[in-house]
C-alpha cells in the first residue's frame, strides 16, 4: 500500500472491504470518525470524508474483526476500553512492536501489557488471574483486503483454459 496523507472514503472502502455506507454510519454513530469530516460545498453538495494512514490501518483491523463475526457493539466496547481503560488507540496495540499487544484466541480478544499481564477485553477491569493457554493466542495485525479476481479472470468449476 502506497502511503498518502489522506485517503478518501472510496479508497478506504477498497483497502478495507468496508462499504462507504458503513464508514458513513460509523461516523454518524461515533464509532469511528474520519480525520476530516464532510462539509457542505458552495455548490450545495458535500465533501468526502478523509482518513489518515493510521485510520486506514485501524479500519483494516476492524473490518477483519467484522468478518470474523464480531458485532458493532463489541467493536465499540473494544475501542472504548482501549481508550478509557488503557489510554491507547487501536493502532498502538496492533502487532507486537508496541507497549501493549492485542491478541485473539478463538472469538475472544485479550491485551498483553508491557509487564506480561493479560486482560480479557470483554471485561478489562483487572488482569486475568488464570490466563488462557498462550499458545492458542496470536497477535492481531492489520491486513490489506485481498482483491477478489473477477469472473473473467477465473473459470467456473475449476476448468483450465484450453492450451494454445
Amino acid at each position: 500500500m502506497k502511503l498518502k496523507k489522506l485517503y478518501a472514503s472510496r479508497e478506504v472502502a477498497v483497502l478495507t472491504g468496508l462499504t462507504a455506507r458503513q464508514l458513513q454510519w460509523w461516523d454518524a454513530h461515533r464509532l469511528f470518525a474520519p480525520a476530516v469530516g464532510t462539509r457542505r460545498t458552495d455548490a450545495g453538495g458535500f465533501t468526502e470524508r478523509r482518513y489518515t494512514p493510521t485510520d486506514v490501518i485501524e479500519l483494516q483491523l476492524l473490518a477483519d474483526l467484522l468478518r470474523r463475526g464480531f458485532s458493532v457493539p463489541r467493536i465499540r466496547h473494544l475501542l472504548t476500553a482501549l481508550r478509557d481503560v488503557f489510554g491507547v488507540r487501536l493502532y498502538e496495540v496492533i502487532g507486537e512492536e508496541g507497549p501493549m499487544t492485542l491478541l485473539i484466541g478463538g472469538d475472544q480478544l485479550y491485551l498483553r501489557d508491557a509487564g506480561g499481564q493479560l486482560f480479557e477485553m470483554a471485561d478489562p477491569a483487572q488482569a486475568l488471574l488464570v490466563p488462557p493457554d498462550e499458545r492458542k493466542l496470536r497477535p492481531l495485525e492489520a491486513r490489506e483486503r485481498r482483491k477478489r479476481s473477477s469472473g473473467s479472470e477465473r473459470l467456473s468449476r475449476g476448468r483450465q483454459p484450453a492450451s494454445e
